[in-house]
């Protein structure tokens, strides 16, 4: 049968695709590979534990799991769970904002997928505009979200070097370039894959030129402030009528409930709900009914706090003394663990492309993320974007320790044997 143009994109391998059909295989499989590729989050025992407790309680109330199973939602979403959310943002960070600035999604990827065909892709007068992504390398899930080809514009980083085998990405505004063509500005922050924390002076740098320039910036805090707060560096956020920040529930705990959610002027908002309406009619409400309590009394910031990221945090400061001591002789650099759920790892001058790394170390039971994924909208030739990889730390210790000495090993083969 023929497909369309739209159809022939998802015919051929797809960076998301391929990422989740591993994530999917490997809990199936038998032997399990290790799975250092995903982004599932941890499985936190205390956070795991309360929401346990708040689904029993859901089910101990009379007609009230009937409810939230039973009954659609408006498209904006639960109206209790956003004003919940208003309350929150008020009070953490004095936001000016009301319950019609906040609309819910099923999860991020619906998010990015309707923001980015508000603002870029073909207008009327047969003029194309794209997202510029001013920190390359960025998330490999906005990769194919765009309707149109040549969606994105990327902007190569300024690489510092740092000590101990560690380096950061830095906006390189003087390569920064903003045509008309430029429809919105996004970033995540921490980063996925790199788990860089764009500072607050480079985000109020790219929140001027956004302003100047007449179009949206947009934030993904998929892993920041106030929640799920996987993010090791203090940082302001920000919200303005021109800014546009996108937050989600599932790096708090609940991926499988794909809740979403979009701060933007009203206008946006409004948008949205009725892409929501079109597409999936209404946003699910497990998610927000399991958050519901946890958001209303502020206790979602505390556990984000005291629990997530001590937890994290913990686990990626093992993660990174691993490797400065596996790796010794080899010309490696982790790139600056600020955030997020993964390690960024940069083999200069690596004798075989990153895909071909994957490869081998999938034959070898061991699953990461080719670095090539990440970079869309930087078509340009740069032997960097061959020799990185992302690893995600969020697995069982004993599943990431076993898994970075197999990578190390196999990294040092490849060098050895040039």
């Amino acid at each position: 049968m023929e497909h369309s143009d739209f159809g022939k994109r998802f015919a051929g391998k797809i960076g998301i695709g391929e990422l989740m059909d591993d994530l999917g295989n490997a809990l199936v499989a038998d032997p399990a590979p290790l799975m250092l590729g995903g982004g599932n989050p941890s499985h936190v025992p205390q956070v795991q534990a309360l929401f346990r407790k708040r689904m029993e309680a859901i089910l101990a109330e009379p007609g009230e799991f009937e409810r939230l199973i039973g009954n659609y939602d408006t498209p904006q979403g639960s109206k209790s769970f956003i004003e919940a959310l208003v309350e929150l943002f008020r009070n953490e960070f004095g936001w000016n904002l009301g319950p019609e600035n906040i609309g819910l999604t099923n999860g991020s990827q619906n998010s990015f997928f309707y923001l980015f065909n508000l603002f870029a892709g073909r207008f009327g007068d047969s003029r194309r505009k794209k997202i510029l992504l001013p920190l390359a390398p960025e998330y490999i899930g906005y990769s194919e979200v765009g309707l149109e080809k040549d969606f994105f514009q990327a902007n190569r980083p300024e690489i510092s070097r740092l000590n101990d085998h560690i380096f950061k990405y830095q906006v390189d505004f003087e390569s920064l370039e903003l045509t008309d063509e430029v429809g919105a500005i996004c970033f995540s922050r921490p980063t996925n894959p790199t788990g860089n924390v764009v500072t607050d002076e480079e985000v109020n740098r790219l929140r001027e030129l956004a302003s100047r320039h007449g179009v949206p910036l947009v934030i993904d805090n998929a892993y920041g402030t106030p929640f799920p707060n996987i993010i090791y560096e203090d940082v302001r956020p920000v919200w303005d009528e021109n800014t546009i920040v996108c937050m989600s529930l599932s790096k708090l705990g609940l991926p499988g409930l794909r809740t979403g959610i979009v701060i933007a002027q009203q206008e946006v908002i409004q948008i949205v709900s009725r892409m929501t309406s079109v597409f999936s009619l209404a946003p699910g409400g497990v998610g927000p009914g399991l958050a519901l309590d946890l958001v209303s009394s502020g206790e979602i910031t505390r556990i984000s706090r005291e629990i997530i990221r001590p937890f994290y945090e913990s686990k990626v400061k093992r993660a990174v003394v691993q490797l400065q001591e596996e790796m010794s002789g080899v010309p490696f650099a982790i790139h600056k663990p600020e955030g997020a759920l993964f390690l960024w790892l940069w083999f200069e001058d690596l004798p075989i492309t990153s895909r071909e790394l994957y490869e081998r170390l999938k034959k070898k039971g061991v699953l990461v993320v080719s670095g090539h994924y990440f970079f869309p909208g930087l078509d340009e030739p740069w032997r960097h974007k061959d020799e990185c990889i992302r690893v995600t730390y969020a697995q069982d210790d004993e599943v990431v320790e076993k898994g970075l000495s197999i990578i190390a090993d196999e990294v040092k083969q490849l060098y050895s044997s040039q």
